[in-house]
């Protein structure tokens, strides 16, 4: 109801009074088809009988009719200059400000911020008349600035035609009270529900879900009418039947009950027992039993996101674990080396990452053993910076590759069928590692920026999937199909596999053992640098990255069998799903993995040889 009249933006009547009450005015439709104006004069039982209906109508007509009439009209900045100038009456700048809800002129916003915040000013203009102006930020010697009228952006003029400058510090502010302010905050919140972004939209109707304002619920509605976006669509409903919640009318928090049990959004929960508690006391049995059916069904809900989220997030951990692992399995695994320096091999992948991402930005500024050094960038923006990833991916392999072929013509290959002296050796390399690290780059984390393609999510019935989760389950895949084609059919595939199982026998027939171990290496530790580049993107990255792994790792790779591919992949994706399980039911993380390790230190007891044991000669022997 505004000022005794009615309007229905359906073209359907909202209602009738008694006869009496309703006269029809046909001359006020003008050009607006499909609306019926009607004047109502009736008492109050009438108006509170119908004020449900009448609300709805006029709210919505307020929001999406009435400001497109007044956009075709006038503009937001027109609209916006009347309220200015009106400064002896507020109830009139109220109405002003408010008849810009639902505009989506991008100017609203702004200019209303402007008036707030003061910047906004009152000049005489040549017909004696207030004119809103802004000040062109151009100080003179008296300190004075150009005039600029608000309504045409042009610089105000005097009756002689100068153009009129002011001091900002004398200048008359135009000013704005509780109510104006007020006013001006409710139409900035609203203003993104009519924004052609979805994303702006989904985010402005889920704050009126949560502020879940009685008053507001007709814009909603109207909204919920012309949504498009399926996402988006969903939160109006989600929003529109929390607000029902709270109406005094009972039926309307029956139908927002029924609503939500249909869609049963997680949100929903302290409200619906809000309710529950409610209906108890007042003795509502019809909304008693709607809001615990609805509470049932947001409960079964919760339980299947947290079921496939839970599952969701043990395969991305285990995928994890596995890129870590694979490299692993190939050097100890295949080879007998228990490498200690695995994960160092790791940071050099991740270090690897960092150095490229510098190079396209800025550049990167280096005191290597007190050397200083810059490594010029390429000053790339946009998705050419973001491509750096793309690149890094291979050099983290190819860097981490030459350190692993160092590492073991250096020390491992002197070492080989010394189980203890390899440990404590490439233990010690990890040490000098970490030193160099800390000396080229420093101690403390360095960040690498994830790309924007890696920084999303995809959120499906309320289960969030991270782009760089669902990343790291491809890229784990990736790297198992490629070692599994690499092992069998390829002719270095086919030496390992003849060095693994009887190294002697694979040398007397010309095979050049030395050569397959280093490439066998060098291959096991690019993979490492493969888990560090990905890492980098879930992370910090610093000196002692891969000692947060190694451990893990080694437990993988023993849980699935020596030396067997299928074995690291079956126990990486279980200790994945066990860890978050287990994390998810105790509520407790530290004692989730501290059951795990029991749970793997049993299994290996009763099995030592792990899932998929190897059975070599070379091995039993």
């Amino acid at each position: 109801m505004v000022g005794g009249w009615l309007i229905d933006v359906t073209g359907r009547s909202v209602g009738r009074g008694p006869p009496s009450f309703e006269k029809t005015h046909a001359s006020q439709t003008g050009k607006v088809t499909g609306i019926k104006v009607a004047m109502m004069s009736m008492d109050n039982e009438h108006a509170f009988a119908m004020h449900k209906t009448w609300l709805s109508g006029i709210l919505a007509a307020v929001f999406f009719v009435i400001p497109a009439l007044a956009q075709e009209a006038k503009s937001a900045r027109q609209i916006i200059v009347e309220a200015v100038v009106l400064s002896d009456d507020s109830d009139a700048q109220v109405k002003l400000v408010m008849s810009l809800t639902g505009m989506s002129d991008p100017e609203v916003e702004p200019l209303l911020t402007a008036w707030k915040e003061g910047t906004i000013y009152l000049a005489e203009g040549s017909d004696d008349k207030p004119v809103a102006v802004t000040l062109a930020g151009d100080p003179d010697a008296t300190k004075k600035e150009t005039a600029i009228r608000l309504d045409n952006k042009e610089p105000l003029k005097d009756a002689a035609g100068a153009v009129v400058r002011l001091s900002p510090a004398r200048a008359e502010v135009a000013e704005t009270d509780s109510s104006i302010r007020r006013a001006m905050k409710a139409v900035t919140d609203l203003s993104k529900i009519a924004s052609p972004e979805a994303k702006d939209r989904l985010m402005a109707i889920t704050q009126l879900g949560m502020e879940r304002d009685v008053a507001k619920l007709p814009i909603l509605e109207g909204r919920l009418k012309v949504e498009t976006d399926s996402k988006v669509k969903r939160a109006v409903q989600e929003a529109i039947a929390l607000t029902q919640l709270r109406s005094p009318d009972a039926a309307v928090r029956l139908t927002g009950c029924k609503s939500l049990e249909e869609i049963h959004p997680l949100s929903a929960n302290d409200a619906l027992i809000g309710i529950i508690r409610e209906s108890e006391k007042a003795g509502d049995k019809p909304l008693l039993a709607a809001a615990k059916n609805a509470l049932a069904a947001v409960e079964g809900h919760r339980a299947a996101v947290n079921f496939v989220g839970t599952l969701f997030r043990g395969l991305s951990l285990g995928s994890v674990l596995l890129v870590v692992a694979i490299g692993l399995s190939i050097t100890f695994g295949l080879m007998g080396v228990i490498n200690m320096a695995h994960g160092e091999l790791i940071a050099v992948g991740a270090y690897t990452t960092y150095v490229v991402q510098c190079i396209f930005a800025e550049g990167l500024a280096l005191s290597p053993f007190g050397i200083k050094m810059h490594l010029p960038g390429m000053n790339t923006t946009g998705w050419v910076y973001e491509m750096y990833f793309v690149i890094a991916l291979p050099m983290a392999f190819i860097m981490a590759a030459l350190v692993g072929l160092a590492l073991e013509r250096g020390v491992i290959r002197f070492l080989y069928r010394r189980p203890l002296e390899s440990l404590l050796a490439t233990w010690g390399v990890s040490l000098v590692l970490q030193q160099i690290f800390r000396l080229v780059f420093g101690s403390n984390n360095v960040q690498v920026n994830s790309p924007s393609w890696l920084s999303d999510n995809w959120t499906i019935n309320d289960v969030i999937f991270g782009w760089n989760r669902v990343f790291v389950i491809g890229f784990a895949i990736l790297i198992v199909f490629g070692t599994w084609a690499l092992l069998s059919k390829t002719p270095l595939g086919l030496l390992i596999r003849a060095v693994m199982q009887n190294r002697n026998m694979a040398a007397c027939l010309g095979v050049r053992t030395e050569r397959v171990n280093m490439l066998t290496f060098g291959f096991g530790s690019g993979l490492a640098g493969l888990a560090g580049a990905f890492l980098s993107q879930i992370g910090n990255v610093g000196p002692s990255l891969g000692q947060s792994y190694i451990v893990d790792a080694f437990m993988t790779v023993v849980v699935g069998g020596v030396g067997s591919l299928i074995g690291t992949v079956a126990s990486a994706l279980g200790i994945g799903v066990v860890d978050q399980s287990l994390q998810q039911i105790l509520g407790n993380p530290v004692l989730g993995k501290i059951l795990v390790l029991g749970a793997i230190i049993l299994f290996l007891q009763w099995r030592p040889a792990g899932i998929f044991a190897t059975k070599t000669r070379s091995l039993e022997s």
